[in-house]
């Protein structure tokens, strides 16, 4: 049984990256299934976009082509980083123009599951086991 991993990377988050920073880490570190159960019912506005990472990233690693079991699938990695800055200005008193800049998020997710075991093997461990 090997470890298999999967990544998704998403740009381009309308969120500030510390604020999405934060929600990450509510999802580090844990089972696919219990991150998308806590972000569902996480009150702030990056836990959607988080979501939809972790979901995409899960979706690549069981569509690689190996076999693996969705129970035994982890968020291995998860980073925020920040994206492009786009520079805009508001108007202020006096005929000003006060600049400010919209940032954006990048988010890194991957995920790392263990493959089936496949019945021939499992059945020439059990036989080794019996030998000994």
């Amino acid at each position: 049984m090997a470890t298999k991993f999967a990544h998704a990377y998403i740009k381009g988050i309308d969120s500030m990256p510390r604020k999405t920073s934060i929600v990450a880490s509510l999802a580090r570190d844990r089972y696919v299934a219990d991150a998308i159960v806590i972000l569902e019912n996480t009150p702030r506005r990056a836990a959607k976009p988080v979501r939809k990472a972790i979901e995409s990233a899960k979706a690549n690693l069981l569509n690689s082509g190996a076999s693996i079991d969705p129970k035994t699938i982890r968020v291995a990695r998860i980073s925020v980083t920040a994206g492009t800055r786009i520079r805009r200005y508001v108007p202020a008193s006096r005929g000003r123009a006060l600049p400010f800049e919209k940032v954006s998020s990048n988010i890194f997710v991957e995920v790392a599951g263990e493959e089936k075991a496949k019945k021939a093997e499992a059945k020439k461990a059990g036989e080794k086991k019996e030998d000994k």
